[in-house]
């Protein structure tokens, strides 16, 4: 069968909560997403891509920006097949990149413990996990390649945990019934981002490969209707600089900073993709965000960042509140165990702890919600501007898992783990429970790309969690570290090569119109920042921001909430712009400037999320709607009206009058059906 047949229907919305708000566009085609039996696509598609000989890679400047997970990976293999790659960070070190800070693992189908695991499950398992949002040939590409990427990184020598007899140990990670996580202990995107850096780093004592650090992408330079550079600011010297290449690559994260408090590193930000989308490059599904069910909780006002601790302790862990709600001011050491509502097992059995993130999360929510939860009463305002004390957390309990495997094989689990949170908290983990909540963690939209990982700028690429493409309303624990290396070092090499293939190209001058008018444009922009000279700090607009955005367009939306934030938001823009002091000076290291600029984009980003979250009338994954829910609170999709992608392209400043305009990319499955998600 060379065209499997299509198991749903193109979907025809016909609700419209956002009219008014936004222009419809064009139906939006992948024109790169290959046919033919689901298994054989990305064998087929690699040979039909076309090469470039070695003397001409020679030739060939890429400019990457990002040295993460997907970004360094790209850098080292692009520079190690002969290219000319620059490489632009705004950190001082590549190893600084956030891909640092993942914990739990990374997922592979290699069925090493027997027990079913196949690349079609995985396959299958990221498309539920998703919940029928995703493409599933990008999702069956990440499957195919999960297991290479595994090899690769033992030969890397990164220190993968091994059983006793020395093979690689695996674990479970949530929303599946099978171990495919490989992890080393609780710092695995660690050890992950030294194999890439050190692959980098053989490919700049090569040559091929030259570092930028201290520098941040402040736009995308268009000639032609193609991508052929960006203009940065080094954050040293404070210089405006233009850098010219035949291709640029954007591997530069997520945006969930966007809510202020995430788990993100305080740096991590939205610029060089929102930049890039300004210039047109669409930005797809941005209101689907993660809320990761294991963090540390808030404890105040007075917070900038949130802890993340790995989903991997919900193997081992289980969560629980108070039966009573009399009881959450008791010591959890002296609440029985019949007086403890072990709440995933008891509403989820067939998967317990190891439920998708977005369901435990929002469980998490409704314990605390019903009065039961547990920990210090923290502040809340709610959205009629009172406030009201809550317990914001449930307990996280090793203390079963100690009991049968003992302390010691805890610790070499987790013990890097239970030590951060001991260090913040003041707490032991191995004496009681930890205390844990939903937190801000990942992001599954991002600027929308083919399944070549181009935009529809051409010569524009976008790679790892600054991408939209594989994981849908809702991402499952372990896969950000797969995609990111998945597409570093295997997918974006074999697909820019059929650009490059015309190359080479014609030479860009510094002094083309186009490269003139973007250099003056960011300068522009910063010498606007630096004369407003206004009253409220740059922090203090971001925390608003944040405010508006967890409130109204966190873990539950309505209409009439995200109708009121985009209110909010533009509100806070006109005062941003008229009204925000930055110090320092533009020709100098200057932090406060360097937020200015990303705090402006997360608002323009923030508004669109809230338009996107108002005109999705349906519930999935990540995105939960209380208007659209079954009778027992689960996301209720709409399979005939939103089963989509929504790709949004920049249509001018809404102060302005401009709206921005949604192009639909029909979701069709043929390798699966859909279904209503269910882990009971």
């Amino acid at each position: 069968m060379l065209n499997p047949q299509p198991t749903n229907a193109a979907p025809v919305q016909t609700s419209d909560d956002a009219a008014g708000y936004y222009e419809l566009g064009e139906k939006l085609v992948d024109a790169k997403a290959p046919t033919g039996p689901i298994a054989t696509r990305w064998t087929n598609r690699k040979f039909e891509n076309r090469l470039v000989n070695p003397a001409n890679r020679r030739k060939l400047d890429i400019i990457i920006v990002g040295t993460g997970l997907a970004g360094g990976a790209a850098a080292a293999t692009l520079g190690e097949a002969g290219y000319n790659v620059k490489s632009f960070f705004y950190q001082d070190s590549p190893r600084r990149a956030h891909s640092i800070a993942a914990q739990g693992g990374i997922n592979a189908a290699k069925n090493y413990k027997e027990d079913g695991d196949s690349i079609y499950r995985l396959f299958y398992d990221t498309v539920k996990g998703g919940d029928y949002r995703a493409r599933e040939s990008n999702v069956y590409r990440l499957a195919e390649v999960s297991a290479n990427i595994i090899d690769q990184c033992v030969a890397q020598g990164v220190p993968f945990a091994r059983e006793y007899g020395g093979l690689l140990d695996n674990r479970s990670f949530g929303g599946v019934q099978v171990s495919r996580t490989f992890y080393a202990r609780g710092q695995t995107g660690q050890q992950l981002l030294l194999g890439a850096y050190q692959a980098l780093e053989r490919q700049v004592a090569a040559g091929t490969v030259t570092p930028y650090n201290r520098h941040e992408m402040l736009d995308v330079i268009i000639v032609d209707g193609r991508a052929r550079g960006i203009i940065t600011r080094d954050m040293v010297s404070g210089a405006v600089e233009t850098h010219l290449a035949d291709v640029v690559v954007l591997a530069t994260g997520g945006y969930g900073n966007v809510f202020y408090l995430s788990t993100n590193a305080m740096g991590s930000n939205v610029t060089a993709a929102w930049r890039a989308h300004r210039k047109g490059a669409y930005m797809a599904n941005p209101c689907y965000t993660q809320i990761h069910p294991t963090c540390i909780p808030v404890t105040g006002a007075h917070q900038s960042k949130l802890t993340l601790m790995s989903e991997s302790l919900r193997n081992d862990g289980r969560m629980w509140v108070p039966k009573n709600a009399a009881d959450v001011t008791k010591k959890p050491q002296d609440i029985p165990e019949t007086d403890r509502d072990y709440f995933l097992e008891r509403i989820y059995p067939s998967f317990g702890n190891l439920v998708p993130r977005d369901i435990a999360s929002r469980a998490a929510k409704y314990m605390c919600d019903e009065g039961r939860g547990v920990g210090p009463e923290v502040d809340e305002v709610q959205q009629d501007g009172t406030h009201i004390k809550v317990r914001r957390g449930v307990y996280l309990d090793l203390t079963d898992a100690i009991k049968r495997l003992g302390r010691d094989a805890i610790e070499e689990k987790y013990d890097n783990l239970l030590d951060m949170y001991a260090r913040i908290t003041g707490e032991d983990p191995y004496a009681g429970p930890m205390r844990i909540y939903p937190a801000v963690h990942y992001v599954m939209g991002g600027l929308w790309v083919d399944y070549e990982l181009s935009t529809n700028i051409p010569g524009l690429y976008c790679a790892g969690e600054a991408n939209f493409s594989d994981h849908g309303a809702n991402r499952l624990g372990a896969s950000a570290l797969m995609q990111g290396l998945s597409d570093g070092y295997f997918v974006l090499p074999n697909t820019i090569r059929d650009y490059l293939a015309d190359g080479p190209f014609e030479k860009v001058s510094e002094d083309h119109p186009a490269v003139v008018e973007a250099k003056a444009a960011v300068q522009a922009q910063i010498d606007t920042f630096m004369s407003i000279n206004g009253e409220r700090s740059v922090e203090s607009f971001h925390k608003e921001l944040g405010h508006i955005m967890w409130e109204y367009c966190g873990m539950e939306r309505t209409a009439e909430g995200l109708k009121t934030a985009i209110a909010k938001i533009r509100d806070l823009k006109k005062e941003f712009w008229t009204n925000v002091k930055v110090l320092g000076k533009a020709e100098d290291l200057n932090q406060d400037l360097e937020k200015a600029g990303r705090v402006a984009d997360f608002i323009e980003l923030g508004e669109l999320m809230c338009i996107d979250a108002l005109n999705r009338r349906e519930s999935c994954g990540g995105h939960f709607r209380a208007e659209s829910q079954t009778e027992d609170g689960e996301a209720l999709r709409h399979d005939d009206e939103f089963a989509y992608v929504a790709a949004w392209e920049w249509g001018g400043d809404s102060l302005e009058g401009g709206k921005p305009v949604l192009h639909k990319e029909d979701l069709i499955y043929t390798a699966i059906e859909m279904k209503q998600r269910s882990y009971k």
